[in-house]
């Protein structure tokens, strides 16, 4: 666990937004300002003005502490967080792509990054946040991936959308989403027409209430938009 520790220290001290990255890492952990507050002994409002920037970037005294907390606080309610961040082997780079935003956005911002089209559960655009996304090469992925590599897809959290490349009607990550016990909050199906998309697709991302989109935006252009949040 300390590894992980390291990791979220190391990316809050190095963002260039170290507020909003706090933010996104409380959220992460389901963690409220005034119970982080409590359990730190400082007021609300100065976790409310390191999260507005209104303080100057946190020392790294404060960062450990504040990762620290994080982690006890989730222990102290169960754990149920922190086994998600369990060490992982880490898997080759050419089934897929794992990136972690500094920051959260909605799932509306997102599509307009991307230039995509809303095929489902277009009313669920304001309320989702996503910490992140995975580009995943379909093929790869589920021809010839290990089943043991699949939750190294999720990177640190669900709440990521899954952008799927070199798919033909979406038929065969929907199918494979639906029989895993983890969900993204979003699967982008890169370069495919609307008209091409399968019908059992569309109804497994309506069932599960995962929205579909579709983006024909190139894939170096994705990542350019996406890896600067």
């Amino acid at each position: 666990m300390e590894k992980i520790k390291m990791e979220i220290a190391g990316e809050i001290s190095l963002s260039e937004d170290p507020g909003s990255t706090m933010r996104k890492w409380r959220e992460i952990f389901e963690i409220s300002q005034v119970g982080l507050a409590k359990y730190l002994k400082i007021t609300v409002s100065t976790i409310s003005d390191y999260e507005g920037s209104r303080r100057k970037s946190p020392g790294t005294a404060v960062v450990k502490r504040f990762v620290n907390s994080l982690f006890e606080i989730d222990k102290a309610n169960g754990g149920r967080i922190s086994q998600k961040f369990t060490e992982k082997e880490r898997p080759p780079d050419d089934y897929f792509e794992v990136h972690e935003f500094a920051r959260s956005i909605t799932l509306k911002d997102f599509v307009s990054l991307i230039k995509g089209k809303v095929i489902t559960n277009a009313d669920l655009l304001e309320s989702k946040k996503l910490y992140g996304y995975t580009l995943i090469d379909s093929i790869k992925v589920i021809l010839d991936m290990p089943f043991s590599y699949f939750q190294n897809l999720y990177g640190n959290v669900n709440e990521r959308a899954f952008v799927f490349m070199g798919v033909s009607t979406g038929r065969s990550p929907f199918v494979v989403v639906r029989v895993s016990s983890s969900k993204p909050s979003a699967i982008v199906l890169h370069n495919i027409e609307p008209n091409k998309i399968d019908k059992l697709a569309m109804k497994i991302s309506e069932r599960e209430r995962i929205p579909m989109i579709v983006s024909k935006m190139p894939v170096e252009e994705i990542k350019n938009a996406l890896n600067r949040i």
